[in-house]
């Protein structure tokens, strides 16, 4: 679900969303309970028993996709120290090789480098595309290069250069996977549900919150609050926790 997927891409809209969709479940649920003559004390206390378990149901959903959301925000975080580390290895091994193929690997890994610390900034499916298209046309002359100076002299020495190439190839594969990897859209909807008829459960077996209406914010709040903060952290891009590349950064200046 492509709509969903760019909707949690702009944690504080998704939660703004999820405040206004629970409150105004509350303020419905209120209104009808008002309005409705069939309360009876035994319904109000089993509305009450069952709205216990549904908030404590709420609260382990929301704990546990936290939990996925750090989970992939820290895979993400390593995968960016693992490709800067296969890099600047790649970049020292390349004095194993004769000092014109030597120069030349060592220009286009600093190539290479700008090219994948730009991917890690805030950008359009446009600049994606012509961000991908640049970084697949490095790829093919890195490989090229190493190819090039194996064939030209097949040693031990020069097979271990093409093994940390094929190293800084596969980093990418890796960190754009843990990119989309991303808290299933299944698990937000069955989130959002319980919130809303935990939401609707709430109003009904606690009158006072009929009469005081501004009550009714307090949970839509937090958990708008919550599902903000777990979409922010499973958004590597949007909102305000993303997923930088410092150590990419670091490798480049020891290339200056």
């Amino acid at each position: 679900m492509p709509s969903m997927q760019t909707l949690f891409e702009h944690p504080a809209i998704f939660g703004g969303l999820v405040f206004l969709l629970l409150w105004g479940a509350a303020l419905a649920t209120g209104w009808f309970v008002r309005t409705s003559e069939a309360r009876h004390t035994a319904a109000k206390e089993d509305v009450r028993v069952l709205t216990t378990a549904v908030l404590t149901l709420l609260g382990l959903i929301i704990g546990f996709t936290f939990s996925m959301a750090i989970s992939r925000y820290d895979l993400r975080k390593g995968l960016e120290e693992a490709e800067a580390n296969a890099i600047g290895t790649e970049y020292s091994r390349a004095d194993l090789l004769p000092a014109a193929e030597a120069a030349t690997i060592r220009q286009l890994l600093k190539e290479y480098t700008r090219a994948r610390i730009f991917y890690y900034r805030p950008l359009t499916l446009g600049e994606l595309e012509k961000s991908a298209a640049i970084r697949r046309g490095l790829q093919q002359e890195l490989w090229s290069a190493v190819v090039k100076a194996a064939v030209a002299q097949p040693t031990p020495t020069t097979a271990l250069v093409v093994a940390g190439m094929n190293d800084v190839l596969n980093s990418e594969g890796y960190t754009q996977g843990a990119w989309l990897n991303r808290v299933p859209v299944e698990a937000w909807a069955l989130l959002l549900f319980i919130a809303l008829v935990a939401s609707v459960m709430i109003v009904s077996s606690a009158p006072s919150l009929q009469r005081h209406s501004p009550l009714l914010l307090i949970l839509p709040t937090l958990v708008a609050i919550s599902l903000m903060i777990i979409a922010d952290i499973d958004s590597p891009r949007g909102g305000l926790i993303v997923v930088g590349a410092p150590n990419l950064e670091i490798v480049l200046g020891q290339m200056r």
